[in-house]
């Protein structure tokens, strides 16, 4: 594991208002260049997304954020098996609708069911449904999951709340497998030696820091490392920094980065 840099925010002071002469009118009436803030969101939390949660079949999306939740792939061989399996799939799409579920039905018949099988676990859609005449006659419809890419048949009139506590469990799965790599590649380091031979191998690193950046600055040189952040739920403990000696109260993050 590798450390990515997400939302940041940064206090700008004066000094890009001073280059570019921005000014506001202060409570007292007078001219005075304003005190500017950066926030960095947007692109590098979508980057830490796909980078934390997809494989090698493309993109695994948390259901809370995914532009599509549930799609809906009709299977039919002639014009009639197609009218009554749209039918039956435009009841799916109404009813997911009804419960607020981000849902597509995808009757493009330019396609085959199979390519867009292929497309939509590309496109990371957390649930595919697939329904054909077979599944109407039998009254189920095949349920996948993007996360695990398992495959089940569910009765069609217990398919809503099927299909509501899957999101659930979908989202709970790709948070809690992503913590649990988190957890498994962070690990206590007590010297400099220590630390430099293991962080070639990548992870993340609780090690004891004076705060200078003296220290910090052998960290970046030596290690091409940095500190990556001051946990605020790490619990104060009495140390000794990896470079200085000198004592430290709490333990820092450091990691190599993308």
């Amino acid at each position: 594991g590798k450390a990515l840099q997400a939302g940041t925010s940064h206090f700008l002071g004066q000094n890009f208002a001073k280059a570019f002469d921005v000014k506001f009118l202060n409570s007292e009436g007078k001219q005075e260049y304003v005190w500017a803030t950066s926030w960095g969101v947007s692109t590098r939390l979508i980057g830490a997304v796909i980078m934390a949660h997809s494989d090698n079949n493309g993109l695994v999306l948390p259901p809370k954020i995914a532009p599509i939740q549930v799609v809906i792939v009709p299977i039919y061989r002639t014009d009639d098996e197609r009218a009554m399996v749209c039918e039956h799939g435009n009841q799916i799409y109404t009813e997911l609708k009804a419960k607020g579920i981000s849902v597509k039905f995808d009757d493009r018949d330019t396609h085959k069911p199979g390519w867009k099988f292929a497309e939509y676990e590309l496109k990371g859609v957390p649930i595919r449904i697939a329904i054909g005449p077979k599944d109407i006659e039998n009254k189920t419809v095949e349920i996948a999951r993007r996360d695990t890419l398992e495959k089940k048949s569910v009765n069609r009139n217990e398919l809503m709340p099927h299909i509501e506590q899957l999101l659930i469990d979908i989202q709970a799965n790709i948070y809690n497998k992503a913590l649990n790599f988190r957890n498994i590649n962070t690990h206590k380091v007590d010297s400099f030696e220590s630390l430099k031979e293991k962080i070639e191998n990548g992870g993340f690193y609780l090690v004891h820091w004076d705060g200078t950046s003296e220290s910090e600055k052998i960290i970046n040189d030596e290690l091409k490392a940095t500190i990556r952040c001051i946990p605020f739920d790490e619990p104060e403990e009495l140390g000794k920094c990896i470079i200085s000696g000198k004592p430290s109260n709490k333990r820092v993050i450091v990691a190599k980065s993308y």
